[in-house]
């Protein structure tokens, strides 16, 4: 069931860790990076309630509720994947990933329901953790792609505003793998059909119509659980400081600790594959512990409040000792504490709420959660990344790791707002 992750998180590890150095192959200034992502975050906060909303209210005998969504995003993230590192101007790269991260995201959310609808609330946790452990797989495979096509011999420097082969190759790979395992999952999962048909269909008609289904998800945004709201706030910071570390991770990590600026030099490239390789560690990392977690939850109950708050405070501080750090291979004690947090951030929101919500709405709230996730990208997009890491630390690009080390301490603090018990709670 979970096993579509690993090609999903295969498209965001190549998005997160590379797009940000498509970019500067073609151009682009540091400070105007975080610009160049904003398409993408602001689909997601139309798209994704309204997949949610369409998922929870599809049923078909043989392809069932959620995995026609699966497939549609499959196919558009696959030919997003594969065309990115062939854009030739940056209006082109923003536009590949506005439709690889929109066309992920119809994926990602009905994945995270569908684990909700086949799992009952005792082994949520579990799921969720398991799912997470996929997750990592891919994000340290894919993160080390374009680095293992350099120690195969393909070319990982190109002419002036030209993205290497080595790079092209690591999509390429990446979207057939997206493409391959989300299929497999669509082929071999059964989803369970409404437990009242009549009472489905019946309600289908009512509120059949755009109308209809726009004010029902206005109503249920509104009417969100306490629990989410209390979420939404340790989501906030934390999707603010994990966009700053792909929107600035390779441009801070390649001038400070490598001392490489020239996009076209072979210091940098090589500057840039060590980066992506030292991002892969936090996916590796994320991989053991949800391995660790995944055994501990299927033996005793976990207090999820306090688990992801201790494991944000420590991808904050991994965060925060890149600064600080003397040697590259130091990066790998940092972004294995930032593999905490990702392995807690990936399951642990999404067990408590959906302790939360109705069933029948699972799709919904998901997808409606998601603007917890795409609301915090886009301000730090539109300026928010620049502002705060130049006010609070200094004009210096490894600022940004500051920045986002003290949001995600401010994440895990966050979750002391929730008190509901249920959720926090196996």
């Amino acid at each position: 069931m979970s096993f579509g992750f690993l090609g999903i998180q295969f498209g965001f590890a190549l998005q997160g860790g590379f797009m940000s150095r498509i970019f500067q192959t073609l151009g682009a200034d540091k400070d105007a990076i975080p610009f160049l992502w904003i398409a993408a975050p602001l689909t997601g906060l139309l798209v994704q309630p309204i997949v949610g909303y369409l998922s929870d209210r599809t049923w078909h005998p043989k392809f069932g509720r959620r995995k026609p969504f699966f497939f549609i995003g499959a196919v558009l993230s696959t030919v997003a994947l594969f065309f990115a590192p062939y854009s030739s101007a940056l209006w082109m790269a923003a536009g590949a990933l506005w439709i690889l991260d929109a066309s992920i995201n119809i994926s990602m959310e009905p994945f995270r329901a569908l684990v909700a609808d086949k799992l009952p609330d005792s082994q949520r946790s579990y799921g969720f953790v398991v799912q997470t452990l996929i997750i990592g797989i891919g994000t340290w495979v894919a993160s080390n792609l374009p680095w293992m096509m350099t120690q195969l011999g393909v070319p990982n420097t190109a002419p002036e505003g030209v993205v290497p082969d080595s790079v092209k190759y690591a999509f390429a790979i990446g979207a057939f793998v997206l493409f391959t395992s989300i299929l497999y999952t669509i082929l071999t999962t059964d989803e369970y059909p409404p437990e009242d048909m009549d009472a489905f269909e019946k309600e289908k008609a009512e509120k059949k119509g755009f109308f209809s289904g726009f004010g029902e998800i206005v109503k249920n945004i509104s009417e969100m659980p306490t629990v989410m709201k209390q979420l939404g706030v340790v989501q906030f910071f934390s999707w603010f400081a994990f966009f700053t570390m792909w929107s600035f991770a390779t441009p801070a990590i390649t001038e400070h600790i490598f001392g490489a600026t020239d996009t076209t030099s072979v210091e940098y490239n090589n500057a840039a594959d060590s980066v992506g390789s030292y991002l892969g560690t936090y996916g590796l990392v994320s991989m053991f512990f949800s391995l660790i977690l995944a055994f501990v939850a299927s033996k005793i109950k976990i207090n999820r409040k306090l688990l992801h708050l201790l494991s944000l405070i420590a991808g904050g501080l991994g965060f925060i000792l890149i600064y600080y750090i003397s040697e590259p291979w130091m990066l790998h004690i940092c972004f294995s504490l930032v593999g905490i947090a990702w392995a807690s951030i990936l399951s642990m929101p999404y067990a408590m709420l959906s302790s939360s919500v109705e069933p029948k709405k699972m799709g919904l709230y998901m997808g409606i959660f998601n603007m917890f996730i795409v609301i915090p990208q886009i301000v730090a997009a539109l300026g928010g990344v620049n502002f705060l890491y130049k006010i609070l630390f200094g004009e210096a690009v490894i600022n940004t790791m500051l920045l986002a080390g003290t949001l995600l301490i401010l994440a895990g603090l966050s979750n002391l707002l929730i008190t509901d018990r249920k959720a926090t709670h196996d």
